[in-house]
């Protein structure tokens, strides 16, 4: 059998962890910026966003990837749970199910600190005709006047909490699994939930900020989660 310290850190694994810290700089850089009020400015008026019903947008980027989704959750629901086929290269079902945990466990990170937020969407600021003041994302203890709930971006995290799905080829705990499969799934991943938060922000759903941080707590979890469980997810059989 050819197998590798269960925690050892193959290329690819030491660029996907520097491709997150990157992200991880990146949003501190973004937030203390201030940028995100300025450009929500450069998008909506006094009166709201005027691609906010856009259907492009509203039933074709936001609903319809929120479906696109939805199947793939349950189509990877499926995957993890079917039998081994012993095939050399293949995930073993204790993969599966680490990376089937390691997602459900990103977008409910999101969805419950959506729930202590109390930063609201851009759409209700008072720059945009709503009745929230504009205040950080981080002000845990005062209301700015809106419906609250806001950050970080639920949208987003539809696609980006699918991060893990490239860690059984990335960070594999066997040697010779062809890390293009992981690199696809991660450039698939990142594609999608960047025109999710994109979509959003022009929407005035979200600011780039929003999108930024669902990105680095998804990451987050995906990776030291999968770190965690390393030492359980030996391969039993050899690799091509």
């Amino acid at each position: 059998m050819n197998i590798e310290d269960p925690r050892a850190l193959p290329s690819s694994a030491r660029w996907l962890l520097g491709l997150s810290v990157a992200l991880l700089l990146l949003t501190l850089a973004w937030d203390a910026s201030g940028l995100d009020l300025p450009v929500m400015l450069q998008i909506g008026t006094p009166e709201g966003f005027a691609l906010r019903r856009l259907p492009l947008l509203e039933k074709g980027l936001h609903d319809g990837v929120r479906k696109v989704s939805t199947v793939l959750f349950i189509v990877m629901i499926v995957w993890a749970v079917r039998r081994d086929s012993g095939r050399p290269g293949t995930t073993t079902r204790r993969e599966r199910l680490t990376v089937l945990a390691l997602v459900t466990l990103s977008l409910l990170a999101v969805s419950v600190t959506k729930q202590f937020s109390r930063s609201s969407c851009p759409w209700e600021w008072t720059a945009f005709g709503g009745h929230a003041v504009y205040t950080s994302h981080w002000n845990l203890l005062v209301s700015d006047g809106g419906g609250g709930s806001c950050f970080p971006g639920g949208h987003a995290s539809g696609s980006l909490a699918f991060f893990a799905l490239c860690l059984p080829w990335l960070w594999s705990p066997v040697a010779g699994r062809r890390t293009a499969i992981g690199w696809q799934w991660f450039a698939l991943v990142v594609f999608a939930g960047l025109v999710s938060g994109v979509t959003q922000t022009l929407r005035g759903a979200h600011p780039p900020s929003h999108t930024l941080w669902t990105g680095v707590f998804c990451a987050a979890i995906a990776l030291g989660g999968w770190w965690l469980a390393l030492p359980k997810l030996r391969a039993v059989r050899s690799t091509t």
